[in-house]
């Protein structure tokens, strides 16, 4: 039996209380919150406590290019050197396109920061 099919088995002998407060004990510990979780195990006692899973992914999605669509192209490209100046317009005029996908949330923050200087609407997901 594996490590985790261990864990499993013990976490499933736990009453609702004891899942409650192991659910606490894990969100002291480890600064997340469970609270989807302590209400699944709150519907019966087999179920185990899980921590809420955090977002570690983002996609900025382009949703408007606005009036000043010249820097915006200008600033697709800088986020994007993949794309040459078609590509890049492209994208810009084929609203709603995703700029960027699957990269930190800062990563995403600044790319949403520097299209929204630039006059486009963006979207973080």
């Amino acid at each position: 039996m594996s490590k985790l099919e261990k864990l499993v088995e013990e976490l499933s002998t736990l009453s609702v209380l004891e899942a409650a407060e192991l659910s606490k004990l894990l969100e002291e510990k480890w600064g997340v919150s469970a609270a989807a979780p302590v209400a699944v195990a709150a519907a019966g006692p087999a179920a185990p406590v899980e921590a809420a899973e955090e977002q570690t992914e983002f996609t900025v999605v382009l949703l408007d290019g606005g009036d000043k669509k010249i820097n915006v192209i200008k600033e697709v490209r800088g986020v994007r050197p993949d794309l040459g100046l078609k590509e890049a317009k492209d994208l810009v005029e084929g609203v709603p396109q995703n700029v960027v996908e699957n990269v930190s949330k800062q990563q995403a923050d600044e790319v949403a920061k520097k299209l929204t200087e630039a006059g486009a609407k963006v979207q973080v997901k």
